[in-house]
């Protein structure tokens, strides 16, 4: 299937610090719940994030991400996911798209 410009143009997608990370025991495959502070605008969001191969809640605290703010929330288990962080599948497991210098939550993409 092809995107076009304006079906891109529909996503919104903002740099967020994470202020909570716990693990997601109830998940199917191992998971993080996520807080997730978008600033103002957007305010702060839930998300289920697959990403236990490459870090721990430790040090997810404090971290920018990328992530889709505008998707209808998903019912992940007990659950309900409200953003999707975005990252980059690889042979290690999944590495998380992130601002190359410090950005303002709630900054958009695109």
């Amino acid at each position: 299937m092809n995107a076009n410009f304006e079906q891109f143009n529909e996503l919104d997608i903002r740099v967020g610090t994470i202020i909570r990370a716990i693990p997601f025991d109830k998940a199917k495959k191992p998971a993080y719940q996520l807080i997730i502070d978008f600033g103002g605008e957007v305010g702060k969001l839930k998300s289920s994030a697959q990403i236990t191969d490459l870090y721990d809640t430790n040090e997810l605290i404090n971290k920018q991400v990328i992530a889709v703010v505008n998707f209808p929330p998903r019912q992940i288990a007990n659950f309900m996911s409200e953003c999707l962080v975005l990252g980059i599948h690889n042979k290690s497991g999944v590495v998380l798209l992130r601002p190359e210098r410090e950005c303002i939550n709630g900054d958009r993409i695109g």
